[in-house]
Formats: structure tokens, sequence, C-alpha cells
């Protein structure tokens, strides 16, 4: 793909909701209300090491009892300063846990970058105490953990951790303020020193070099990783905690299907992904075809998108059924721009119809041992006085948004990234991405001459395809290894990750 040559001369990083996790782990008007069936409400706090996705959050979660509500409102980049300067602090105090699990240290580490969110370590100190403190006032009981060590294997075999000071300071911060303490730094560099780098390895994702290539990435977690780290945690826990001791499952809990689908996944064996949208992912005129062309040789990717449909005419005409008969592995789903025609065979409010039909879909992909990956729409292409027109997309992308984060699904905001990108350029510059002649263009608008600012070209599609494939390996982690090269230089654009930060 040719480099265009704009204002973008760095990637974007777009704040997005990642309600799956952490950054968004609460839906509704009541986040004080528990799931049902639950006794005690246990919280994590903390950076990308304790997510969902990229840390040992729902290894954690998951040995522990179904009495427990188990919360995780870690996030990916986060330290003792931006949790707090990001509104997380007090929306989760505002869950009312009665157990706080509070690990940072990976991200207010300083180094050469000297990048915001880092803190001198004596200011690290008081933002623990200032955190205990202010939990305790809101009658909760805090618990420090130290942070999980990154897996930096030494020639002698060993880990050399970089995180010693941080672990030191917490311990302090523990002992001084009579705060219950699980070393998971200290554990989880016994724990490796124990099984090797080779081993430690298998329990990481992958991250791309600087030349593309494949690499360990020696921080964050798969999830055979979160089940080992997060069994080790809630094991301490029930240690240090007594009265927790007896919600702590007796057996560590086993990798679900999900979980193990995604370490073959991560590991390249053959699997397949099903694109199902609109014509904006179809082969003639979307996405989809730049976003198969990213993958490694292992994967299937199959485009059963279908030109003019929604989420209501892409079910009423039997194509979602015989997509759900292509039995893949992962379900990539985007639609938007027809729900909102006022056609009534395809119509569908976004905060109706639509939502629910997304959420049917979700539902079915589960329900044959598949993963759903929901997809916000593509922006449209229309500029006027120099801005990029807003048309009705947005309360669709917000509705995917909100359905996500509901159903704990991963979603790709290609909307805001599309439009972050596209406010870069001007119409001239975002017209070379223009189909000429596709159907749908020619049956909705009399004018011939009128340009397609909807459909792509094969430039917009290996463009908008690269932004589909850079994003969901930094949310669906194990898809990592199975997506060509790096992003594009100036025309990366990428939403918030759990993945951010070291």
């Amino acid at each position: 793909m040719s480099l265009h040559k704009h204002s973008l001369s760095v990637a974007l990083l777009v704040a997005g909701t990642m309600s799956a996790f952490g950054q968004d782990a609460y839906v509704g008007n009541n986040p004080a209300q528990r799931k049902p069936g639950t006794s005690i409400r246990v919280e994590l706090i903390g950076d990308s090491t304790q997510t969902d996705n990229a840390g040992y959050g729902r290894g954690f979660c998951a040995n522990l009892m179904p009495q427990i509500d188990c919360l995780n409102m870690a996030k990916g980049g986060a330290s003792t300063k931006t949790y707090r300067e990001l509104g997380l602090w007090d929306r989760a105090l505002a869950t009312k846990p009665d157990y706080m699990l509070i690990q940072f240290g990976h991200n207010d580490m300083e180094s050469a970058e000297h990048n915001d969110r880092q803190v001198p370590i004596d200011v690290y100190e008081q933002n623990l105490r200032n955190f205990v403190t202010e939990a305790r006032s809101h009658s909760i009981k805090p618990v420090l953990v130290t942070p999980l060590t990154r897996r930096y294997f030494q020639a002698d075999g060993k880990i050399h951790s970089d995180l010693l000071n941080h672990a030191a300071v917490m311990k302090r911060v523990a002992t001084d303020m009579h705060v219950s303490l699980i070393d998971l730094q200290s554990e989880s560099i016994a724990y490796l020193d124990s099984i090797g780098e080779t081993a430690g390895s298998k329990l990481g994702i992958a991250k791309k070099d600087a030349q593309g290539k494949t690499v360990p990435d020696k921080t964050h977690l798969n999830w055979q990783g979160s089940y080992v780290f997060g069994r080790m945690v809630a094991v301490d826990l029930g240690d240090v905690v007594p009265a927790l001791k007896k919600f702590v499952r007796p057996q560590a809990a086993t990798l679900p299907a999900e979980g193990q689908l995604a370490m073959r996944v991560i590991q390249q064996q053959p699997f397949k992904i099903v694109l199902t949208g609109d014509s904006t992912v179809a082969t003639e005129g979307g996405w989809g075809p730049g976003f198969c062309a990213t993958l490694t040789s292992n994967v299937a990717c199959v485009d059963v998108a279908m030109n003019g449909r929604s989420t209501k005419s892409y079910i009423d005409e039997g194509l979602w059924q015989k997509a759900l008969n292509e039995k893949g592995n992962y379900y990539f789903i985007q639609f938007g721009h027809n729900d909102q025609k006022p056609d009534p065979k395809r119509h569908a409010d976004a905060d109706g119809l639509y939502a629910e039909n997304l959420r049917r879909f979700i539902h079915d992909v589960r329900a044959i041992g598949a993963i759903p990956i929901l997809v916000t729409p593509l922006s449209r292409r229309n500029y006027k006085d120099g801005v990029l027109v807003k048309d009705g997309l947005e309360e669709y992308a917000a509705s995917v948004r909100k359905v996500a984060a509901e159903e704990k699904v991963t979603v790709v905001d290609l909307f805001s990234v599309s439009q972050k990108y596209l406010s870069g350029i001007s119409q001239e510059q975002a017209d070379t991405y223009d189909m000429v002649g596709h159907p749908d263009e020619k049956a909705e608008n009399a004018s011939a001459a009128k340009p397609d600012r909807t459909h792509l070209n094969d430039k917009g599609k290996a463009l908008f395809g690269r932004m589909v494939a850079d994003n969901v390996i930094r949310i669906q982690v194990e898809l990592g290894p199975n997506v060509n090269g790096l992003p594009d230089g100036a025309m990366a654009v990428l939403q918030a990750s759990p993945t951010d930060g070291h």
C-alpha cells in the first residue's frame, strides 16, 4: 500500500470503549447493583496485567465461587496517576465493592520516554496511600498486590525483574497502613524461575517487532497465563483474607472452550474467520478483501457480507443462517448503513431492533462455540467546508459499543478510527478511495456522476481492511500472530486497548 502524504504523520490512538476488558466494566444506571445470587463483590483495580484480555483478570475471577461478584475495573496503560485522572478511581468507588485488589507499577515506572502516566517512586507511594485511605473511607477493604513480574529472563536462566523497587514500596505501604498484601511479584518470579524461559514464554501473547516479525510479549498474558497467575492471586487472596478463603475454588479452574480455541489460534493452528455485514464489508466494495489479505495462510477467511442488507434483512432472507452454517471460529459482524434507511424491509432503530439483532447474532455465534466480534460501521466520506459530515451512523456505532459492553464482546470501533483518519485528510484525498459503479450506489442515486463515498475501491479495501486487522489484534489478542506485517505508518489509527502500557 502506498503511503498517503498528509497531516497524520504518526499512528493515532483513539480512545474507545473496551467494555469486555475493564475500561467499562459495568453497564447501567446503578453501578452498585450486583450480579444476582452474589453476596460479596471483589474488584480488580490496576493496569493491563490485571485486565481480562491481556492479564490475569479472567483467570482470577474463574477461580472464585459463584457467590462472588468479580468485577474487573483494570485498564490497559493505567498508572496510579492516570487511573485517577481518567475518572476510573471514582467509578470504581461508585461500584461499592467489599474488597479492592489494587495493583500498579508497570506504567508508573519512569523511563527515558517520560510518559505523562509515569511518576517518581515517592509519588507512586503517596498515590497508593491515598487509594488505601479513600477505599477505607468508603467502607471498602483494600488488598495490595505487588506487580506481576515481566518475563525478563537473562543468561543465567532466571528472571531479572525491573519492578523490585515498586514491589518494595507497596510492601512498605501495606505494613505501615496494616493492609493485606499479596506479593505477586515474588511469587510470579519464583514460579517462572522454576519452569524456565521456554515454558514461561508460552504463558504470554505475541507482538510485532520493528520489522513486523512476531515475537514474544514479555508483559501480557494469554488465556493459559491468565489462568496460571489468576489462580495464584485467588489462592493468595484466600490466605491473606481468611473470610474469603471459602469462596476460592478448591481446584484450579480449567480453560473453557473459548480459551482452548484461543490457545490453538495463538499457536497458529488452522481456524476460520467469517465476515458478515453489508456492502461496506462485502467483497465487491467493502473492507473484507483487504482484511482477509492481511491474514496468514493457516486462516480461512470467508466473506459472506451482502450488498444492501441490514441486520433485519440479513436475518429475514436467511443469510444469517447461511453464515452460521459456515461453522467459523470467529464471526465479524458489521451493519448499520442500511438499518438507518427508511425502507421498512431493512430499517431497524439503533437502540431498538438493531440492538436486539446484534444480541441475537452474539448469542447464535456463541451457541455454535464460536467467538463474535462486533465492528462499528465504516464511516462515509462526505465533507462540508472541510469537515467530515455527520450522517446518523454515530447512533448505530454507539449502539454497537453499548451492546458489546453489555454482552462482554470484543468491539472493533471502525467508525471511530475511520472517522479519525478521514478527519485528517481532505475530500479530494478521501475520494481516492471511492468505488465507481457499485450496484447499490447505482440503485439508490439517480445521478450516475455523483461520487460513491460509501463503497471502496481496491486502495480503500486495503486501507480499511488493514485498519480492522490492526485493531482487532490489540483486543482479541490471540489473533496477533495470524496477521502479517505492521500498521501502515501514517495511515495507522489505533483504538485504545487492554494491551496498552508495558
